[in-house]
């Protein structure tokens, strides 16, 4: 069951298309996998649509006449709905079907160290940075933070950490003041947006500040 999710907020602006595409990515993924804050945003995008038929003042006798003019088509001229083809990506020996939302994304090149593997998804909206990140088995990220914010959106399995344990579908937004250390029993794969690199703060950890843009 999905507990976490995007604010109303976020909600609104996805739907007006306001949101940078590192983000937009992320709710357009969390929606596909969470009826609820999918039912929100078709709530705001219809408010959305009646502000701008309000604005521009059109007449219903236009669109009816559109609308009988496109009826009146034969069926094989008109659009047809299409099913989006399955996206899957392949990572330490298992297949992940990834939402739709990620189908531009076919060609996903995975490099990393240990139990965690980055796969670059977006990396030119100025300092922001966004990822698939898979951890194996048993595999922990050491205690850090963030001079900026994460998001994590879990597309498989779980993990925990100090605030609390994360399934499939739960939007997780972590501002930069707060420290965390994921771990996960069976293994994961999440969406990760991130403005800054992690910074390791506790003990022997700090020496992989270097390799924290590994992982941003």
């Amino acid at each position: 069951m999905i507990k976490f999710h995007p604010s109303q907020h976020m909600l609104k602006v996805f739907s007006a298309g306001d949101l940078p595409l590192s983000l937009s990515l992320a709710m357009s993924a969390h929606i596909e996998l969470c009826p609820d804050c999918a039912a929100q945003a078709e709530r705001f995008e219809a408010l959305l649509s009646e502000d701008i038929w309000q604005e521009h003042d059109v007449e219903n006798a236009d669109f009816g006449d559109m609308l009988q003019a496109i009826m009146a088509k034969p069926l094989e001229t008109q659009i047809k709905p299409t099913v989006p083809a399955k996206v899957m990506t392949h990572i330490a020996g298992k297949d992940y079907l990834l939402p739709t939302a990620f189908r531009q994304f076919k060609e996903l090149k995975w490099s990393g160290f240990g139990a965690i593997s980055r796969a670059r998804v977006i990396s030119d909206e100025q300092n922001v940075r966004a990822s698939l990140l898979h951890i194996g088995k048993n595999g922990r990220i050491p205690e850090h933070h963030h001079k900026g914010y994460e998001l994590t959106l879990l597309l498989s399995g779980c993990f925990s950490d100090e605030t609390g344990t994360y399934h499939k579908g739960d939007f997780i937004w972590i501002d930069g003041d707060k420290s965390h250390s994921p771990y996960t029993e069976e293994g994961c794969l999440c969406y990760a947006v991130q403005d800054a690199p992690l910074h390791f703060v506790r003990g022997m950890s700090k020496v992989l500040n270097p390799l924290g843009n590994l992982i941003y």
